[in-house]
């Protein structure tokens, strides 16, 4: 089961990819094709121990963070996001990964493999930690402006998600809004309540941050600017949690001999916190399996994110996918 990296695709690319390549290659015993600007990747290869699991594809062009996503994907036809999923369409890899831009995974994604017929938008889609264990946040940036039918599809794929990733039977799926009450939220969540209502999901109804992180919730579905708001603070409260707790246990002789007492727990806490132990995200409803991460990836998140486009190959969730979106459809 071939997987393509894209190695121009992190903000401090390619060193993190060469490394991750080269690790998740013999870590999963997998092949990796390394996607990128031969001219650059191949002084680095060859400091490496040769490893016919690693192979280099060349293409000529980068897509930039800068770079405008549709007008740039068709622009630089060339480029790694492009030539990497040509690749899964010609069947001749799984799976794609990047840290790249957000945007041009969705526009290369589209103009290159195509939706899942009957899906109306692709949405991305990831594991946050909770007080029970884990729940998937959908969308989380794909899709700043939604239709109540889109939010349906995006529950019903993250509910798919939620099954194949945490081996959660059933998932409850909630609704993001200001309030728990029917009736709460923006036009978009009251005129989606009721389709939600309606459907075969295990719907919950709507629910609240707190309500996500207390563990009450296995999905949580919302438009992309919400949900990357969402993401985006999650995340700096941890680390400001993290560094404010490493200040404070450093502070004295007496704090540090406590927190000599409690470091496993602490280490625990952090790797809980720690958004590089999750990887990518999976853009659900391209018809292909296309994993975008955080461009401030390095080669730990990047190897999570190979790990987290193997689990969905080994799971078939791209196949389940396309049935529950055609069930919906029926």
């Amino acid at each position: 089961m071939p997987i393509v990296l894209d190695a121009m695709g992190s903000d401090d690319f390619p060193n993190p990819e060469v490394n991750a390549a080269f690790q998740a290659a013999e870590l999963l015993d997998t092949k990796i094709f390394l996607v990128g600007q031969e001219e650059i990747l191949l002084p680095l290869l060859n400091q490496k121990p040769e490893d016919p699991r690693v192979e280099l594809v060349h293409a000529p062009e980068i897509l930039q963070m800068t770079d405008k996503p549709a007008r740039n994907a068709r622009r630089k036809a060339d480029n790694s996001m492009a030539v990497g999923m040509d690749m899964i369409k010609a069947g001749k890899a799984d799976a794609f990964v990047t840290a790249g831009n957000t945007g041009g995974a969705m526009a290369n994604g589209l103009f290159r493999l195509g939706r899942i017929p009957g899906v109306k938008r692709p949405a991305l889609a990831t594991v946050l930690p909770t007080k029970e264990g884990f729940a998937i946040a959908v969308d989380i940036g794909a899709n700043a402006d939604c239709k109540p039918q889109y939010l349906l599809q995006f529950g019903i794929m993250g509910s798919i998600y939620a099954e194949k990733v945490l081996g959660i039977k059933h998932p409850r799926v909630g609704l993001l809004s200001n309030g728990e009450e029917e009736g709460k939220g923006n036009q978009l969540v009251k005129e989606t309540f009721p389709l939600f209502a309606e459907s075969s999901l295990n719907f919950v109804g709507n629910v609240e941050p707190k309500e996500l992180f207390g563990g009450d919730v296995d999905v949580i579905v919302c438009d992309g600017f919400s949900g990357n708001i969402l993401i985006k603070t999650s995340e700096s409260v941890s680390k400001l949690l993290l560094e404010v707790m490493k200040e404070e246990l450093m502070g004295s002789l007496r704090t540090k001999i406590g927190a000599g007492l409690a470091m496993p727990a602490f280490q625990n806490l952090r790797k809980l916190l720690d958004p590089r132990q999750i990887g990518a995200a999976p853009l659900l409803g391209i018809d292909g399996l296309v994993f975008v991460g955080h461009g401030r990836s390095d080669d730990f998140a990047l190897v999570n994110s190979i790990k987290r486009a193997k689990q969905a190959i080994d799971t078939q969730l791209l196949s389940s996918l396309k049935e529950a979106i055609q069930s919906q459809l029926a």
